[in-house]
């Protein structure tokens, strides 16, 4: 499900391969958070490419996991998971390049709004549908892709962005063929590899110590109110015919 491999300029891929569609279960948001620790710990680690397999980058979580549970534990299990594995993202030493291709929905979003650095294929399509799936979260991650007002109508309406919207607005660096997009962002972060590596690792902490918000605390009071939707007994209401 998670992959990591080390290039011999310092770059650790980590990559993510959940068929059909990315759509990663509790644990594989745990073991994400755990692949991207263990890439920025290692001292020797200048750069992660953050990428996935398949026709999606990411579908968020397994909604069918929570339909499975009759108890909340699946739904604690991903808020939990998907906390840890943006978090990953964030606090990494190094820079993060996320290559997103195809669809980049609910966790998807907050993976790529916590990267340092997005490249997407011209195929790409970024969004929010949680009010769809009687959720919400990760409107803190949008907003780093967006502009407000365009992340305020996205969750309302759980529109879609394009790549080359997110160019114009400047969250992602470069749109790419499809059959392209590693080997930019494997280029992205090789140029990254050859800077000095302590100047990195402390322009990364630099840029965290003036970020203008809090992405750890305001993506948890968003999570807060997923589980007030839930113990009004909507989110079950409204996620009940996803898949049928």
């Amino acid at each position: 499900m998670i992959s990591s491999t080390r290039h011999d300029n310092g770059v650790v891929e980590v990559v993510v391969d959940h068929p059909p569609v990315n759509a990663l279960p509790v644990q594989g948001w745990f073991d994400l958070a755990t692949a991207v620790t263990e890439a920025g710990a290692d001292k020797a680690t200048r750069a992660v490419v953050l990428r996935a397999e398949g026709r999606g980058f990411n579908a968020g979580v397994d909604i069918k996991e929570f339909q499975r549970d009759e108890t909340f534990q699946s739904l604690v299990g991903a808020n939990r998971g998907c906390f840890a594995a943006f978090a990953a993202v964030y606090e990494c030493p190094v820079p993060v390049v996320t290559a997103v291709q195809g669809f980049c929905l609910g966790g998807g979003i907050g993976l790529a709004g916590n990267s340092d650095i997005v490249i997407a294929s011209d195929d790409a399509t970024f969004g929010l549908p949680e009010v769809d799936r009687g959720a919400l979260g990760a409107a803190t991650h949008l907003s780093r892709l967006v502009p407000l007002h365009k992340a305020r109508a996205m969750v309302y309406t759980s529109a879609t962005a394009t790549a080359a919207e997110l160019k114009e607005f400047g969250s992602v660096l470069h749109v790419v063929p499809k059959d392209e997009l590693r080997a930019k962002a494997l280029e992205v972060a090789g140029a990254i590899a050859e800077k000095d590596p302590t100047v990195i690792r402390m322009a990364k902490e630099s840029l965290a110590a003036i970020d203008l918000w809090d992405v750890k605390k305001s993506y948890r009071i968003e999570q807060s109110y997923t589980f007030e939707l839930n113990l009004l007994g909507v989110a079950d209401k409204v996620r009940e015919d996803f898949g049928k």
